[in-house]
């Protein structure tokens, strides 16, 4: 057996490789970052930097500087930036407008959202009752869910109030009395009865329907509803429709505050003329600059190497941030003028004029990585005369028409909805029905992918869709 010779060697080697700075790293960031995130993101920053400030004051320059390199590259004198308060060129500062001149001024002022329990706590208020019906009917609205519905039984919550389970169901008979009707119900059948009782149509028909046949109603299984109750197909049909109309979730209306999302358009699409005009919202996006305040400092910091040390790292990061979000802005300008140009038919006859594109279809024409252009979407919205859209909903496959075409499958979904609304409710056509009428329109496109377009817009069967 050979011996195995162990030792070190001293070589010299040459590679390639990609360092993602922390510069780099946040400027990605703050590309993929939606608006909310973005103002998040701000926020903590002005309270980690305090060389940064919100202005709101200087408008924004018409050219700003694009941010590129390291922190080794943008190493600058920060005594001479100050000083000569270059800092201004890069800033990234909307035009401050005055609220009450703004089209959309009274929106920014909302009341605070009453909730599902406020909301029958002061209903509740005024009920005739005695202190132990008092405090159970305080703990069954307390307990309540989302919708409105009651999750515990009535033993259970005797059980943890100490209080009998009579006055319990006294209590709860007391709730069911309030607005919205059908709160505190225990099931879907108990809320639309409720809700029936409130308007005095709950005829004995209407119960049985309800109690026994709702799985049949949503299905569409109107003949045999008619045969076990020995009502008419027409007479079902028409207790179909009532039921249809009831909210199965009343307590949806009080969402909790936590669950409001409001879409802040980032970029804004106009018609000047002939031609769409693409602006960014400055509205939706921080506007910073480095603070004069920092200028008082300068004479400390010629005999203070520690706070000259700490003030150029502070600025050059702020610097950083300051660019970051200005190359966040050209890049979203950039892509959405390349999408509206590509959509140019969407936006002059609507919906159903959409055509395919892809991510790479805007990341070839610009330029820059398909990554790049997803991180410019996400979470991004768009207004126009047409309506607020999501970038994304832009950017989607589809089928080819008979000149091979693209045709975006949003596109293919309007036909769908279009066809549908316009169908005989007596005889609604067949998914393989439309496939032909979508041919007789030029578009190739399969049973399958019909029914799946269908689907996600929300339209039943044909069979669920059919009227007596």
């Amino acid at each position: 057996m050979n011996d195995i010779k162990l030792g070190f060697d001293l070589t010299i080697e040459q590679s390639q490789k990609l360092v993602m700075t922390p510069e780099l790293i946040q400027a990605i960031q703050i590309l993929q970052f939606s608006t909310q995130e973005l103002d998040a993101f701000v926020q903590e920053q002005l309270l980690v930097n305090p060389v940064l400030e919100q202005d709101q004051e200087r408008p924004a320059p018409e050219n700003a500087e694009q941010p590129e390199g390291s922190r080794e590259e943008e190493k600058l004198d920060w005594k001479e930036f100050i000083r000569s308060g270059s800092y201004d060129d890069i800033s990234y500062k909307g035009y401050r407008d005055r609220d009450e001149d703004r089209p959309d001024a009274f929106e920014r002022y909302v009341t605070n959202e009453v909730t599902l329990p406020e909301h029958l706590m002061f209903q509740y208020q005024f009920a005739t009752v005695d202190k132990g019906c008092r405090k159970v009917g305080k703990y069954i609205i307390e307990s309540l869910d989302e919708n409105g519905y009651m999750t515990s039984t009535t033993g259970e919550i005797a059980k943890a109030t100490g209080i009998c389970e009579e006055k319990v169901c006294e209590a709860l008979d007391i709730i069911h009395g309030f607005d919205p009707a059908g709160v505190g119900a225990r099931n879907l059948a108990e809320c639309l009865k409720l809700q029936l009782e409130a308007k005095n149509e709950l005829t004995p028909q209407m119960d049985e329907i309800i109690g026994h046949h709702l799985e049949d109603i949503a299905n569409n299984r109107l003949a045999a509803v008619a045969k076990d109750t020995g009502m008419t197909v027409l007479e079902v049909q028409e207790a179909a429709d009532v039921i249809r109309t009831l909210e199965p979730k009343p307590g949806r209306q009080f969402a909790s505050e936590m669950e409001t999302k409001y879409v802040i358009p980032d970029v804004i699409v106009e018609k000047v003329n002939d031609e769409y005009v693409v602006i960014i919202n400055e509205s939706s996006t921080p506007r910073l600059t480095v603070s004069s305040y920092y200028k008082s400092l300068l004479g400390q910091a010629d005999k203070d190497q520690q706070l000259a040390d700490y003030l150029s790292e502070r600025v050059s990061s702020a610097n950083w941030l300051i660019k970051s979000i200005e190359q966040r802005k050209h890049t979203i300008f950039n892509v959405v003028s390349a999408v509206v140009k590509h959509q140019r038919d969407f936006f002059d006859k609507g919906s159903k004029y959409l055509k395919t594109l892809t991510l790479k279809d805007i990341a070839e024409e610009l330029g820059i990585h398909e990554s790049t252009v997803s991180r410019s979407v996400s979470g991004k919205y768009l207004q126009c005369p047409r309506g607020v859209y999501e970038i994304k909903y832009f950017f989607s496959a589809g089928v080819s028409d008979q000149v091979g075409e693209g045709v975006s499958s949003n596109s293919i979904k309007e036909f769908i909805k279009e066809i549908v609304e316009g169908e005989d409710k007596h005889r609604p056509y067949s998914d393989q029905t439309m496939v032909e009428i979508l041919e007789d329109k030029g578009f190739n496109i399969s049973r399958r992918t019909v029914a799946k377009y269908r689907d996600e817009l929300g339209i039943l069967s044909s069979s669920k869709r059919k009227r007596y």
